[in-house]
Order: C-alpha cells, then structure tokens, then sequence
C-alpha cells in the first residue's frame, strides 16, 4: 500500500526534525542529563514538527540507551512503545476529548507506573479545546504531579490557555520553516524517492507549503501523483492555480508602465484559464517584495535563489520602479489579502488594487 511522503518521513529521531534545531538541542540535552520537566507546552503553525517531537521525547526519556539524546529503537523499551497497544505513551486529541469527565479519567489513571518504561507520558493535542472546567482539572494534577508522569501539550493557539497553564510549563515556539530548508528537505526525498523535478518547481512547492513541513509534502504528493513522478513547474502552476511568474512581471509591469487595460486584460485571461484568484492576488503581493528585494539588496539572487532566466527577468523589470513605488504597490495587495476570503467578486477586489497603484503613482508624479 502506497503510504503518503509526510507520514513516510515522519521524524523518528530528533536528528530529522526539519528547521527546529533551537528545539531539538535543548530536549536532547535534558534526554542526556536526565533533567526532564514534568509539563510541555509545544506551540506553533501546523505542520512545523509539534506532535512528532512530543513522540520523539516521550520514547527518548524512556530508552534504555539514547543515541544522541533520540530514541535507539532497539532496546526492549523502545520496541514496546512503537507497539500501538502500549499504555505508557498515550496520545488525547483534546478536540473530541474536551470534556471534564476525560481530564479527570487521566487524573485517576496517573497514580498507575508506567508498565514499561521510567516514565508514563500524555500527549495532549489541541489542548486549546478544553473547556475551563476540563482545564481546572488539568491544573489540579500538573500541580502536583507524579514522578513517573511527563505532560507534553500540543497547540496551534496559545493564546486560549489559561496563565495557570501556561506557567507550569516548560514553553517551546515551533517556527514556521524556511523556504530553503524546505527545498533541501524535498530535494533529499526526492532523490530518495527517485522522483524528478524541475528547480523551479521546487521553489513553489516549498512557497505552497507556507513553512510547514506536512503541508509542502502533502502538495508534493499530489504533484507525484499528477505527474508520475516527473514533475515539471507547469505542473505546479496548473495544479496549485499559480498564475506563473512570467505573468505577474507582466501585471507588475503594466502597473510600473500605468497601462491599465494590459494590467486588467491579463488578470481576465487568468481568471478565464481557471485560476485562484487568492492566489493570483498572493502572487502579486509576493512578486512585488521579490522586485523590492532585487531593487535594495546586493545579494539578492542568493536570497531569492531564482534561475539565471528568472532572476533576469526580475531585475529587469526591477530597475524601472521606484523603491517607494514598490512599497505602496506592496502595501496595497497586502492589504487585500483579508478581504479576499469574503469577497464575492475577488477579481473586482484584485483590479480595484490595480488602480489603486497607479493612481497612487499617478499622484506622485
């Protein structure tokens, strides 16, 4: 059975942890020191690594011979926590376990040792759903917890626990990833996989992923899956709705040249061809810092790891703009980008953006 590429690279050790490295280090410090808290928090977007690190830890604290602060998988305990019957590493979705009833189960089921390792440990994601009285529970039991028991909370929204939670734990902030860092872990994959793929498709692979490390490779399968394993940056495009950058120089440019019907004409056409008009809008948005970013920086081509055709193109079109330009027309895509979620007419919204460049410019001057 043909198992999916982010649950067949799921991270076993800490060592394959994608972009978290500020994470990593320090609870493989703790696994080599013995020096384990009694409560995490993990926080941040999904897709960043939260729930694979809480796994990684929970077997880590109870390997009888860690290599490098991770799990070895060959000891007797690791074996039996990778069985899925084990009942010393227990995984609570709090979204449909959000009940007070669920909280004080675990309460009462606490005082038992673990059967196989030292240590008994929950992982509780999206814990934000609890309810306050399921919270109030949960508070009771990190207050004082047992020595044989580790709490490792997931979640995307912080901001929902209570300050009596949070101050019990040790906190960690996942970051969303690097676009680079997201490129070098699908081009490893891939060579892998034995899976071809143009540069610049990798490029927007990784942007479609928005930092998260499940979301690229859930793209990069449909992509597999679309182009038997040859993927081309058309492909891309047609799949993901990208409009294509050589379109949006032209949009960028016809707002630089104040020529409003090619501008809107070539926003028709796309809409005509199917496209997302969010992320036509996105598109834009992004092509315009990418123009600010050859206009202002010497390194450029290094940071926005372009072609040699694309970063030309780039900077072509860059050297006619103003920087002053570049930051309004930046602002005023990126101010629609909200709005575009209710919008019933988002080309409406995406040509009054158009005008609104170039009549900005046209004030100027």
């Amino acid at each position: 059975m043909y198992q999916a590429l982010y649950r067949k690279y799921r991270p076993k050790t800490f060592d394959e942890v994608v972009g978290q490295d500020h994470i990593t280090q320090t609870l493989k410090r703790q696994v080599e020191n013995g020096k384990i808290n009694h409560a995490y928090l993990f926080t941040g977007s999904r897709g960043t690594g939260k729930t694979s690190c809480a796994k990684i830890f929970a077997k880590a604290v109870n390997c009888l011979n860690p290599k490098n602060g991770s799990p070895c998988y060959e000891c007797e305990v690791c074996k039996a926590l990778e069985n899925a019957n084990n009942v010393d590493v227990l995984e609570i979705d709090a979204a449909s376990n959000n009940r007070v009833d669920e909280i004080r189960d675990i309460r009462e089921k606490v005082k038992f040792l673990p059967v196989n390792g030292k240590y008994k440990v929950y992982i509780i994601d999206e814990v934000h759903m609890l309810t306050e009285s399921a919270f109030n529970a949960l508070l009771k039991t990190l207050e004082e917890p047992p020595e044989h028991i580790i709490f490792i909370l997931a979640t995307t929204e912080v901001h929902k626990l209570p300050q009596t939670i949070l101050s019990r734990c040790m906190r960690f902030d996942f970051h969303l990833v690097p676009e680079q860092t997201l490129i070098e872990h699908l081009k490893n994959i891939f060579q892998k996989e034995n899976i071809k793929c143009e540069e610049d498709a990798f490029n927007l692979i990784a942007k479609a992923g928005q930092g998260s490390v499940r979301d690229t490779l859930s793209v990069a399968d449909c992509l597999v899956a679309f182009s038997g394993g040859d993927i081309k940056t058309k492909d891309v495009m047609d799949i993901l709705g990208n409009s294509g950058y050589e379109t949006n120089l032209k949009i960028c440019g016809a707002i630089q040249s104040k020529d409003i019907g090619t501008a809107l004409s070539t926003l028709s056409n796309l809409e005509k061809q199917g496209k997302n008009m969010s992320y036509v809008a996105k598109d834009i948005t992004i092509t315009f810092r990418n123009l600010l970013v050859c206009k202002t920086c010497n390194d450029s081509k290094i940071m926005l790891g372009f072609s040699n055709e694309m970063y030309d193109a780039y900077m072509e079109l860059a050297n006619k703009f103003e920087v002053k330009d570049l930051m309004e027309d930046m602002k005023i895509f990126s101010s629609i980008e909200a709005e575009l979620k209710y919008a019933i007419s988002p080309k409406t919204l995406i040509e009054t953006a158009i005008i609104s460049c170039i009549s900005e410019s046209e004030k100027k001057n």
